[in-house]
This record gives C-alpha cells, structure tokens and sequence, in this order.
C-alpha cells in the first residue's frame, strides 16, 4: 500500500482547511477525502468569476459545479502543462515551451498554438496569450465556414445556392450559427427538399378537372359563406313534400312579421337574417336572383359570381340535384386542403418548387455543410488552447473557493459569491451576496445565527437585483425595514438598496450588554407617548364638553364663573397609595443596597450581571454559532462544514464608521443644545445627602433609616424569675 500524500492543512474559521501550495497539490486532488473539501458544489450564476471559464468546467451543462468536475477540470491542465505550478500563478499566457508535448492533449495545444500564431501574423512569437486566442476564436466565428456545421447565405459563391440557403432559413428558423446569424444545417436541408417533394406531389394533385376552372380559394370561401343556409333552406322544401300544411309554418309564422312591423328595419335587414332564405315550395327550387330573403342576398350574388356561372354557366335557380353536385366537387376540393403536404415550403410558388427540384443544388448545399464540420477539429483545438489559457487565469481562484475558502479568508482578497459593499446606517457590510427569492433564501438562512438583511436594490437604467447582508459589527438599534443605503458592485457599479426584511441575532456582546436597558427605555417611551396621547385627547374632549356647556347656559353669572373645579377623592387617594408604594420599593431598595456595606461595589456588580447577563449569555452561543454555511447553501452551494465567522472576523466583514489615523476633532458645536446644570446638582446634591447619611451612621454607629447598622454598646439584663 502506497504512502497517503503529505497534505497541509490550516485551521481557519473553525475547520481545517487544505492549502494548495504547488502543482502536486494539484495532481493529488483526486486523493483528497471529499469530506475534507470546503464546498461540495455551487451554482453557475451569481458568482463574481469568470463565466467562460465556469461553462467550460461545467461539461452536463446543469448550472452547477461540482466536486468530480472540479478535479477534471485540473487533472486536465495538469497534464497539458510540463509545469503544473504554473495553475498556481495566475497569468493570462502561456510560454509554448510549458505546454506539454509527452501528452496527447498537450500535443494538440501546442500545435493549434502555433497555426493560431502563424495566422495571426505572429509565427515567431514563444507565448500564447489569452487575447490571442480569444482573436482568433472571434475571427472563426465569423468566418463563412467555421466549424459548427451551420452555414449561411455569405457560406457559398453562386448567388442561386445564396438564394436557395434563404429560403431553407425562412422555412426553419431558428438555426442559429456561433457568429449570432442565422443559417441552415444538414437535418434543415434534408427536411426541407423532403418537403418540397411533398408539395410538389400535392399541388399536382390539385390539378384535378372538377375545379380547373374557378378561383378555388375564392369559389370555397363564397360557397362555405351560404352553404348552412341554402341547406336549410332544401331541407325545409323536402319537408313541405311530406306534409304541405307545413308550409306556413315553415316560411315563417305571422307573428314573426308582426312583431317587426312596430320597429325600423336597417338597410342589411339583418332582423330578419334568420328567416328561409327564399319562400319554400314543394318544387324545391332556389332562385338566385329575385325573391330572396335581402339579409343574404348579397352573398347569395357572390355565390352565383364565383361557384355557379364558372362551373354551370348562366342561370337564374338552383335545383336540389345541382346544389349537391356542386357540394360533392367542393367536397373533394376540402378533402384535398386536408391533405396539404410541406406546409414549410408554402411560402414558394409551384413554378418555384419545380425549379428547386431540377436544379442539382441539394448536393451542393450537402457539400457545403460537410465543408463547414470538416473545420471543426481545428475550432476544437483553438477552443482547447483558450480553455487551457482560461484555467491558468482563473483556476487558482476557483480551487480557494471551492477546495477551501482562504480567498473568503484572506485580508486582501474577497470571495466569489460576495456581491459587493452595502453602505448603510454608518457601515460598510462587505458580505453581501446576491438572492433570486429572498423568501426561500431567508427560511435556511436565518440558521447562521447572523444578522441579516434583505435589501431591494435599483439603478436608473431599470435594473434590478436583491442581495442579503450580513451585519457583523455594530448596534441593531437603526436597523430598520424601509431604511436606504447605497450597494456597490463588485464591478463598481452603485445601485439604490432599500431594507426590505430583517433577520434578528445578536450582533455583538456590548450590544447585548445594553439591550434589556434600551428596551426598557423604548418601553418607557412608548407608554408615555401613548399617556400623553390619551390625556391629550381628554384634555380636548373635557375642554369642547366645557365650552358647550358654557355657552348653552342662560345665567351670566354661571357663565362668568365658569364650570366648578371637581375633586375626585378616590383619585386623590389612589395617587397617595403609589407614590407610598413606589416610595417603600425605593426604600427597600436602597435599604438592601446600603446595607451591603463595602460589598456596595459588587452588589452594583451583581444588579447588572442579573439585568444583561441572560441577553449576554444568550448573545455569546450565538456569536459562538454564526457562520456563513447557511447562507450559502440556501443561495446554491453544499458547504462541506461549518464556515464560522467569529467576532474578530467580523469586525472584518462590517466596517464600522470611525475618523481617519491622524484627524482631529473640534467639539464646539455652535449648534449644539445648551446645557443647564440642575441635573448635575441635583446628582451632586444626592450624593452628598448619601454621604453625609453613611458618614454619621458609622460615626455613631446609629442609622434610623436602616435599623440594621445601627450597633449598642447596651447589654440587654435578663429579667429576675418570678419567685
């Protein structure tokens, strides 16, 4: 059994991390224990990297990367390199020398390197650079035979076959070449000549003598327009033949007439577009000009026009016989519409598709497209030495975010999947990473134990994008939903970014520490905001009340004196019993406080330990527990452990607002409130109340207030027994 491969790993946020130090790091990859893998996979979209380079390691095409693609990807350029080390020193060339000529693939790049050189007029030069092969690749794309088994008009000299390609792009759009124009491939042009067969045998189908002689479109459409009608109309004339007292009834009752006689008939009498389209008889016979109904007659006229002068010549009626002959032909002439074959070549003439098929142009539009795949293995080859340039430029950064996360680590350098900087309420929060549904996004997310916000973010070219930061440093106390900042983008792009969700965790012990005496004091504020609201609304209800009363009396004298002032003695005594009672729990209080003696300090100690200890204690597990994992697996990833971000970390992430080295302050605030001083006296006043209390309790060793300093030199007697 061979020996494991000597690793290095680091312990950084809380796992330990392998560090790729040289190319044999790299060939060992594949021997790495998954387990010990940051990340296991992560989404194509969304990450601050180079998208070429992510599609190219992505060979499923499934927007995501994982870990076997990952260690393809670089056992690849590892062996198309003599070097591998060079995957760790990012550049955007490669020395000819470097590529490996041992192996197959290495072979092939060098070789493509050199026809890329030499047809861009650089047959001497020793390197391969990344703008090189991107200009040549961008040249192929927009040669007329590039490979990609598409062609285009521009693809062939003869203007026939030019024209010819047209009309197989109009018949199947869609085709689409890698220059971004459309063109044809071999599937097309076969589909398209099978068509024109069709077509062709169709329309010759369509050559039958039972309408040679009208406008068929035309004759079908007029016919189509009266054929209910007039069908009814036989259909009541055979009826009338079975019982002739049907008659009446079946031209149209009395009361029909009667009830249009009270109203204005339009000039279509489409009122009486529902009545027999002529008065039926026993002789079934329909006249085409005089006495029929005039709401159709002027279809009646179109019909006569185009089905029955061309096919029956003049005539003034139209028997039952002679109506379904010419159904029967119109019948046939559906049933061939029915079939209508290449219906993709529609568009082109019956002189046109003849044409087609004698030219002998399929074999050269074949020929073409077989021209255009055979320059595929060369497009490959140059594909492969931009792959290859690709991944010596941007490998390194992937494998420090994938592998391990030291770029997320590092001073200098920042992750992949940050965003950009949320500017907002004095900070700048550098881990901000961009979410599609911030919904599904927050359910996972909330578990790192981070405080996190959901912000809109907005340009003036429209554009839109949400992104969650996380706040690492600071207070919570101005962080609120609605609240604006300014998002820069990794590109430096400033978007508008507006707080649209918050999720609430500790974010720093001294926030912790002070939080029950801010809620306090917001409890306060807001219950005597809601106190002054209430009394100001009875103060204006008692004051309205008041003057109505007085202006509704009648006696002077009572208005003058105005309304008697009312005592209300439960109030008066509900008032004495809390202020006692506020009083004796002061008391108390400061009883059990001075009765500490020089314990004083830390019962003070104590006091606040009871207040803030609960929220601190809570607040240092969280911190303990924040890390990014969450966070990132519900934007895509598999984190492979906890990422953890500690306090000092932190403080890296969410820079907080403070004056630059060397700046100097000035406090003269000439708008600043001017203070009094009865606040200070007051504190002075009771201080020296306090000591002046201590002060003549110890020397006397006496204190009425607090009986329990109090101590006597008296031994008390114990009384004689009674006898």
């Amino acid at each position: 059994m061979s020996n494991p491969y000597p690793w290095l790993f680091s312990r950084i946020g809380g796992f330990d991390q392998v560090l790729l130090r040289s190319g044999e790091d790299l060939k060992h990859l594949e021997e790495l224990d998954p387990k010990l893998w940051a990340a296991l996979a992560c989404p194509v979209k969304g990450l601050f990297f180079d998208e070429k380079t992510l599609q190219l390691i992505d060979v499923d095409s499934d927007g995501r990367i994982r870990l076997p693609e990952i260690v393809k990807a670089v056992n690849w350029a590892a062996k198309c390199l003599k070097n591998p080390d060079l995957l760790l020193k990012p550049a955007a060339e490669i020395p000819l020398a470097e590529l490996n000529e041992n192996d197959a693939d290495g072979a092939a790049i060098l070789a493509s390197a050199k026809t890329m050189l030499h047809f861009l007029g650089k047959p001497d030069s020793e390197v391969v650079t990344l703008a090189d092969a991107e200009s040549q690749q961008a040249a192929m794309a927009v040669a007329p035979l590039n490979g990609d088994g598409i062609i285009l008009a521009d693809s062939a000299d003869d203007p026939e076959l030019k024209a010819l390609i047209g009309e197989v792009q109009a018949a199947y759009p869609g085709i689409i070449d890698v220059s971004g124009k459309p063109g044809v491939d071999l599937p097309a042009v076969e589909k398209f000549y099978a068509a024109v067969t069709a077509r062709a045998a169709w329309l010759e189908q369509g050559k039958a003598d039972w309408l040679s002689s009208v406008n068929c479109e035309t004759a079908y459409a007029a016919l189509s327009a009266v054929r209910a009608k007039i069908d009814d109309f036989f259909a009541r004339c055979r009826a009338s033949r079975f019982d002739a007292r049907a008659i009446q009834q079946l031209n149209q009752p009395e009361a029909a007439w009667t009830a249009l006689s009270s109203d204005s008939l339009s000039a279509d009498c489409h009122e009486f577009a529902d009545f027999p389209l002529a008065m039926v008889s026993a002789d079934a016979v329909l006249p085409l000009d005089q006495g029929v109904n005039p709401a159709w007659e002027a279809a009646l006229v179109k019909f006569k026009k185009d089905v029955v002068v061309p096919l029956e010549g003049e005539k003034d009626s139209l028997t039952f016989a002679e109506w379904q002959a010419l159904k029967e032909r119109f019948d046939a002439y559906q049933q061939w519409l029915s079939a209508e074959a290449g219906k993709e070549v529609a568009a082109l003439s019956r002189e046109r598709i003849q044409q087609i098929l004698q030219e002998p142009h399929h074999a050269a539009m074949e020929d073409l497209v077989r021209q255009d795949m055979a320059k595929q293995p060369q497009v490959a080859a140059f594909a492969a030495v931009e792959k290859l340039l690709r991944f010596r430029l941007h490998l390194k950064a992937l494998l420090n975010n994938f592998v391990n996360f030291t770029e997320f680590y590092g001073a200098e350098t920042r992750a992949v999947f940050e965003a950009g900087t949320l500017y907002l309420d004095g900070r700048a929060c550098e881990l901000c990473i961009e979410v599609h549904d911030p919904a599904k996004h927050a359910a996972l997310a909330g578990l790192s134990k981070c405080f996190l916000a959901y912000c809109d973010c907005t340009r003036p070219d429209g554009a839109k994008k949400t992104i969650v930061a996380a706040f690492t440093g600071g207070d919570a106390d101005y962080l609120l939903v609605g609240r604006n900042g300014v998002f820069y983008d990794r590109a430096g792009n400033d978007w508008d970014a507006t707080i649209t969700k918050l999720i609430e965790n500790p974010i720093s012990i001294p926030q912790a520490f002070f939080s029950p005496y801010k809620r306090l004091i917001r409890f306060i504020e807001e219950r005597a905001a809601k106190s002054a609201t209430n009394a100001e609304a009875s103060s204006e209800s008692l004051l309205q009340s008041t003057t109505e009363k007085t202006l509704a009396t009648t006696d002077p004298k009572a208005a003058q004196a105005g309304p008697k002032p009312k005592i209300d003695v439960g109030v008066v005594a509900a008032l004495g019993v809390a202020v006692g009672g506020i009083a004796t729990a002061v008391g108390l209080l400061l009883q059990a406080f001075f009765g500490l003696g020089w314990l004083m300090p830390l019962g003070l100690i104590g006091l606040l330990l009871l207040i803030s200890g609960p929220s601190v204690f809570i607040a240092w597990l969280k911190l303990r527990q924040r890390n990014l994992g969450p966070i990132l697996d519900a934007s895509g990833w598999a984190v492979n452990g906890q990422v953890k971000i500690n306090v000092p970390f932190g403080g890296k992430l969410t820079e907080v607002a403070k004056l630059p080295p060397g700046s100097r302050r000035n406090l003269a605030d000439p708008y600043a409130e001017k203070k009094k001083p009865w606040g200070a006296i007051l504190v002075a006043l009771l201080v020296l109340i306090a000591l002046a209390v201590g002060g003549w309790c110890l020397w006397t060793g006496k204190c009425p207030a607090f009986p329990r300093f109090n101590s006597s030199t008296e031994v008390a007697v114990e009384a004689p027994a009674e006898s």
